[in-house]
């Protein structure tokens, strides 16, 4: 099922190496998540609203201008 899905600011991931901050037009990666808590950023939202999503594990994939993330729920 889709837990999200819009523009956001910025999304904070939690990866295998340590967070990864994704902000516009990153350059292209493929990254393993760990346990953790997705972080997103809403776009136009006040500050310090945001969407937080609890995962057991997954992967990310950022191409163009798209963050595609594909995660475990627990």
């Amino acid at each position: 099922r889709m837990l999200y899905e819009g523009n956001v600011e910025e999304a904070i991931l939690p990866g295998e190496d340590g967070e990864l901050c994704v902000l516009d037009f990153h350059h292209p990666f493929l990254y393993r998540l760990r346990r953790g808590m997705i972080q997103l950023k809403r776009s136009g939202a006040r500050q310090g609203a945001k969407v937080r999503i609890a995962i057991m594990d997954g992967v990310a994939r950022m191409t163009g201008n798209e963050l595609v993330i594909v995660v475990e729920t627990p």
